[in-house]
């Protein structure tokens, strides 16, 4: 990539903080558009073979990007992202009403969330 191309599709400043502001990405939105509710533990996913029907804005791309790595809780891909949870929920539902991405509740057992996903989310919350 050139140097005019990552300057173009760098939106964040280490030293100012993010140039465009969360409700900017989210479109002024504060809730995902079909009303659902994803848990700080959810795992998402990619839907494999799924493609965008049209372009993706800077934002949804890069998150879109992140999820295909490989299944990752929310709150890491939050953290990942630079973005809040709110905003990366809003985000997560357009990528999940397009097909691209699913949103799984996190394993329990009797009720409780998998002893191994708290860890991984909270060795993401320390590197913050």
């Amino acid at each position: 990539m050139s140097r005019t191309e990552d300057q173009e599709q760098h939106w964040y400043d280490d030293e100012a903080g993010p140039m465009v502001r969360p409700f900017t990405v989210t479109r002024g939105r504060t809730r995902p558009a079909a009303g659902q509710v994803f848990d700080l533990l959810a795992e998402v996913r990619a839907v494999p073979g799924a493609e965008p029907a049209g372009p993706l804005d800077h934002a949804r791309s890069s998150l879109l990007d992140q999820v295909r790595r490989g299944p990752r809780p929310l709150a890491e891909l939050a953290a990942d992202a630079d973005l809040p949870v709110g905003a990366l929920r809003v985000l997560l539902g357009d990528l999940a009403d397009d097909g691209l991405v699913q949103v799984a509740p996190p394993d329990t057992r009797a009720g409780r969330p998998d002893v191994g996903l708290l860890h991984e989310v909270i060795q993401g919350l320390r590197r913050l």
